[in-house]
């Protein structure tokens, strides 16, 4: 059995150029973190003894002879891209909702990647796990998704994430003092909206016809070199605050679907009670909101936004990571076929389900 463990991510800067149809003309560039809120999926082989081949547990639970059938696109493609024989067993558990902005829809093919990789007796690396999951997402699924997500789920860490024309993908640790991490950490605060999307359709809306927007797409990737310049040179960190907030602007004005009339609201009730600046995660939308608020003023904007889900969180510096493996015995196929023969009878006359190593 294996369980692998996956952050969630926070994209501060640069969120829009790391879309294939973008830098593979232009270039992309990002400033993202993973955080401390987690996607656990426990992967198993099933011993012989069940009707299905695959059992998959998440909202839904799918139980299915063929790889076809299964209805999860993520498990689909990547156990067709692992070429999984043998019959799985998969549950997962995420500290964060779906469709909300943190990268979790990534955050869990990185990390069945990383837990079936560790079925099959094999340990990829950080940068096979973000490529491979790129490709699965993007190629196999054909999500409309960017490139940054599988990135900070893969390496953990605050990062910079720069996308090449050519498609190569370079992450590279931001260098800063503890403390100064511990002070940007301290100033962002994240909240629940409730408001659920699919960040596919939002994105979808403007990577259609992403080429038309080259001019806020140049804006919000020159902050990301601005950002890192106001981290590291000891400036007033409120500057990045406030970059954040022209950030969100730039970010705004790609589509009519990054934002709405609820989320501006929320964010004016905060900016009025002392957030200088902030977004909404991922494409937009919905989901959590992001801001950067001054410790002397946090209380006044949990109060501001009273409604609404504060959700506490620390930097994350280990990416996906195998957090228990434990050695199963394997059945030979022929020891398969044999058990198989004797409990068939079983099958025929059982009314009931099977279930001894139900998790």
């Amino acid at each position: 059995m294996i369980i692998s463990r996956t952050p969630y991510r926070i994209s501060l800067f640069g969120g829009g150029t790391d879309y294939p149809a973008w830098y593979l003309a232009h270039g992309g560039a990002v400033l993202a973190a993973s955080i401390d809120k987690y996607c656990y999926l426990t992967c198993r082989y099933l011993p012989p003894f069940f009707d299905h081949k695959y059992r998959i547990v998440y909202s839904q639970i799918e139980s299915c002879q063929e790889i076809d059938e299964i209805q999860h696109p993520a498990v689909r493609e990547t156990l067709r891209f692992l070429n999984i024989e043998r019959g799985v067993e998969i549950h997962h558990d995420g500290d964060l909702p779906a469709r909300s902005g943190m990268g979790s829809s990534s955050a869990f093919t990185v990390g069945l990647l990383n837990a079936l990789y560790g079925l099959k007796g094999y340990m990829p690396t950080k940068q096979q796990l973000m490529m491979e999951s790129i490709h699965i997402e993007q190629n196999m699924i054909g999500e409309t998704v960017g490139s940054q997500d599988q990135a900070t789920a893969a390496f953990g860490g605050i990062n910079h994430i720069q996308f090449l024309q050519n498609g190569e993908i370079s992450v590279r640790p931001l260098i800063m003092t503890s403390e100064r991490s511990h002070e940007l950490n301290s100033h962002l605060m994240l909240f629940y909206t409730g408001i659920k999307r699919t960040a596919a359709d939002v994105a979808s809306s403007y990577v259609i016809d992403i080429g038309s927007k080259k001019r806020q797409l140049r804006i919000i990737k020159d902050m990301v070199d601005e950002s890192m310049t106001i981290l590291n040179n000891g400036a007033d960190i409120t500057q990045f605050g406030k970059l954040m907030h022209e950030s969100w602007e730039a970010k705004r004005s790609l589509s009519d679907r990054v934002s709405n009339d609820e989320v501006d609201q929320l964010y004016d009730a905060a900016r009025l009670a002392g957030a200088v600046g902030g977004k909404i995660t991922g494409a937009g939308g919905g989901g959590f909101m992001l801001l950067f608020v001054p410790p002397e003023r946090q209380k006044a904007v949990r109060e501001s936004l009273g409604r609404l889900i504060h959700v506490p969180f620390s930097f994350d510096f280990n990416g996906s990571q195998i957090i228990h493996f434990q050695h199963e015995e394997n059945f030979s196929h022929a020891e398969q076929d044999r058990v198989n023969r004797e409990i068939t009878p079983f099958r025929e006359h059982d009314s009931g389900t099977i279930n001894i190593h139900d998790i």
